[in-house]
């Protein structure tokens, strides 16, 4: 495909690795010939069907002292003949694509082959990778359900992110002996498995993570990655209820009823504070903050979403959706309407309030953050002191584990230097998993830091939507020929 090759990324923080390349385990070493060669057919986004043949490999586990290998290893697809031409992936961009959703365990250990169909019946961004001409590796990760004979869960924050930096660690180690060019490594996820992947990009090297990844026996090398592929991302847990509020609050649930409106509005209200602390700005904006938010999503988003859904149809079916849909102006092949318009339009929301650190604790994240023999705990003050007082205080370790779980910690002020430059993030406009903000506050944070965001929402589309996989592919293909 013409892929350049790369210069060298930068390994920040490596001096210290408490293994040297001499005295790293022989499991660590990738063996480039223990390999299984497979046939597959991929239909590309057009339909047309093309063989793959690849080498498929799995890795018993990407570090030396796992906690739990069944979860803790990675597999490699590499494609040597596409349509019967021979493929040399050596260069080729590698897709780490992780399969994370709700912050669960995810296990590659019982796969025979690459995971080549995606969502709804259509082709995986994995196939779609391995049909370009890109090496494939899907990582494993522990999550936060896993727990022990003892009683102890051994998954919960921050073992996911943890992992999947040992994960890029090895492949990093293993450069040479690893097919493809792995100073070219392109994340992608959903949902969880997003907003785990914005935090690999956001925060490669950062020695906050240092002491869990030498615990595992991680190999010694950069978990630094090139680019980012974040759908729906999951992430700013902290701030997800204000978010949601400031977003969904005025929006019913789905049995019509109303959440409790204080709640609600004190959330919302909090929102106002931690918007103006992280001093975004946007063009044709400025600062951005909780009164002007509104505006800064539906002109750089909503907007120019409803109008390229629009300008797609043709004329009887645009005619026939704006007749459904009077609260949208259609004009010189523009679509405008309202925030407040575009909130009715979207419709019941999926969760409660508070959405994510949930009262009585029963929410996947209050579960994320448990610890020990503790299934869950609260991690925010807010939903902490509504159940235990005003004095009630965190536990010591949940804010630093908020900061190893959230890519806006470690893109604030001086953002880590070996983050991904290249970001590519997406969601639906019917997404109401969480709020709209949590993506746009993450692509203006990153689009200030001057680095290349490609961010779309697709209209009407609802939660795990990707409607331009054949795009992402080619993104991959125009960014890894860049050098930053």
């Amino acid at each position: 495909m013409g892929l350049a090759a790369s210069a060298a990324a930068p390994a920040a923080g490596l001096a210290s690795a408490a293994v040297s390349r001499a005295s790293t385990p022989s499991s660590l070493v990738f063996d480039p010939d223990a390999y299984t060669e497979l046939t597959v057919t991929i239909k590309d986004t057009e339909g047309t069907a093309h063989e793959v043949v690849y080498r498929f490999t799995k890795v018993a586990s990407y570090v030396a002292r796992p906690v739990d290998a069944a979860y803790q290893s990675l597999n490699v697809s590499v494609p040597v003949r596409i349509d019967g031409r021979p493929v040399d992936a050596r260069r080729a961009p590698v897709l780490l694509a992780n399969q994370i959703g709700g912050y669960m365990p995810s296990s590659v250990a019982g796969a025979t082959g690459i995971s080549a169909s995606g969502m709804g019946g259509g082709t995986s961004r994995q196939g779609l990778a391995l049909a370009a001409g890109y090496v494939v590796v899907e990582p494993g990760a522990r999550g936060r359900t896993l727990v022990d004979a003892s009683g102890t869960y051994y998954g919960t924050a921050p073992a996911a992110i943890v992992d999947l930096k040992a994960a890029v660690r090895y492949l990093r180690f293993n450069k040479g002996r690893v097919p493809g060019d792995v100073d070219r490594i392109v994340s992608s996820g959903v949902s969880a498995g997003g907003a785990l992947s914005s935090l690999l990009g956001a925060s490669g090297d950062s020695p906050l993570y240092r002491p869990y990844l030498e615990e595992i026996g991680a190999a010694p090398a950069s978990d630094a990655i090139f680019a980012t592929g974040a759908w729906c991302p999951i992430t700013d847990l902290e701030h997800a209820d204000m978010a949601y509020e400031w977003c969904w609050g005025s929006n019913p649930l789905i049995d019509g009823s109303q959440v409790d409106r204080t709640v609600s509005k004190e959330l919302a209200t909090s929102y106002v504070d931690y918007v103006a602390s992280l001093h975004l700005k946007a063009k044709g904006f400025g600062s951005l903050t909780a009164r002007n938010m509104d505006a800064y999503l539906l002109k750089t988003y909503m907007e120019p979403s409803a109008t390229k859904y629009l300008a797609s149809l043709s004329d009887a079916d645009r005619a026939a959706y704006l007749a459904a849909n009077p609260f949208i102006t259609w004009a010189q092949g523009r679509a405008t309407f309202t925030w407040s318009d575009f909130l009715t339009h979207v419709g019941p929301r999926k969760k409660n309030a508070p959405s994510f650190d949930d009262f009585a604790m029963t929410t996947p994240e209050t579960n994320l953050f448990g610890t020990g023999t503790t299934r869950a705990r609260h991690f925010t003050l807010y939903s902490l002191r509504h159940e235990n007082g005003a004095g009630a205080r965190l536990e010591p370790d949940v804010p630093a584990k908020l900061h190893l779980m959230n890519p806006m910690h470690h893109l604030a002020g001086q953002a880590d230097a070996n983050r991904s430059r290249h970001w590519w993030i997406r969601l639906g406009t019917k997404d109401t998993d969480t709020s709209h903000t949590i993506a746009g506050n993450l692509s203006a944070r990153l689009t200030a830091l001057g680095d290349h965001v490609n961010t779309s929402y697709y209209w009407d589309a609802g939660h795990g939507a990707d409607q331009d996989p054949g795009d992402f592919i080619r993104w991959i293909a125009a960014v890894a020929d860049r050098r930053k």
